[in-house]
C-alpha cells in the first residue's frame, strides 16, 4: 500500500509517495494536497490545473474525479513541451537536494521537505508571471527548442 505525507510550503503542499503512483494515488494527492493548496495560497477558484497526458492524469476515474470536484484542467496536446511552472520548481528542488547528498531515503525525504519549505514566494511569482513568455517562445519555435 502506498504511504505518503504532505508538507506545506509557499509553493503548495508537497506529497511524498512511497510506492507506485497510479490514478487512485493521484486523485488522493489532488484531494489532500492540490485542493487544500489552492485554499491555503488563496488562489482564485477559477484556477486551472495543468497536467500532462500521463495515463493516471487522463484515466476515466481521474477525469470523473476532476469533473465531480469541479477542477478545471488545461488541455495539453501530447508530445508538447512541458511548460508547467511546477517542473521548474522540481528542477530547483532536485538541484538543492542533490547538493546536500542524502545518504538514505529518510534523509532524502527530510531534505526535500526542508528545501520545499524554503522556496521563496518570489520564485513562484516569477514562474507564473513568465508563463505567457514561455508560451510565446514555444509558438515562435513551432514547438521546437527554445530558451525555456
Amino acid at each position: 500500500m502506498e504511504q505518503w505525507r504532505n508538507f506545506p510550503g509557499v509553493a503548495g503542499r508537497l506529497a511524498v509517495i512511497n510506492g507506485t503512483m497510479n490514478s487512485a494515488v493521484y486523485q488522493k494527492i489532488l484531494k489532500e494536497n492540490v485542493r487544500p493548496s489552492v485554499c491555503d495560497l488563496k488562489l482564485k477558484r477559477t484556477c486551472v490545473l495543468q497536467q500532462d497526458n500521463d495515463p493516471k492524469h487522463t484515466s476515466k476515474s481521474t477525469s470523473e474525479w476532476l469533473k465531480k470536484n469541479k477542477m478545471k484542467t488545461l488541455e495539453w496536446p501530447s508530445q508538447s513541451p512541458d511548460l508547467n511552472p511546477i517542473e521548474m520548481l522540481w528542477h530547483d528542488l532536485k538541484k538543492v537536494v542533490h547538493a546536500r547528498k542524502p545518504s538514505n531515503v529518510a534523509e532524502l525525504q527530510q531534505f526535500c521537505k526542508d528545501e520545499w519549505a524554503k522556496i521563496p514566494p518570489q520564485r513562484c511569482n516569477r514562474l507564473i508571471a513568465s508563463y505567457g513568455k514561455r508560451l510565446i517562445a514555444v509558438v515562435a519555435a513551432k514547438g521546437g527548442h527554445n530558451s525555456y
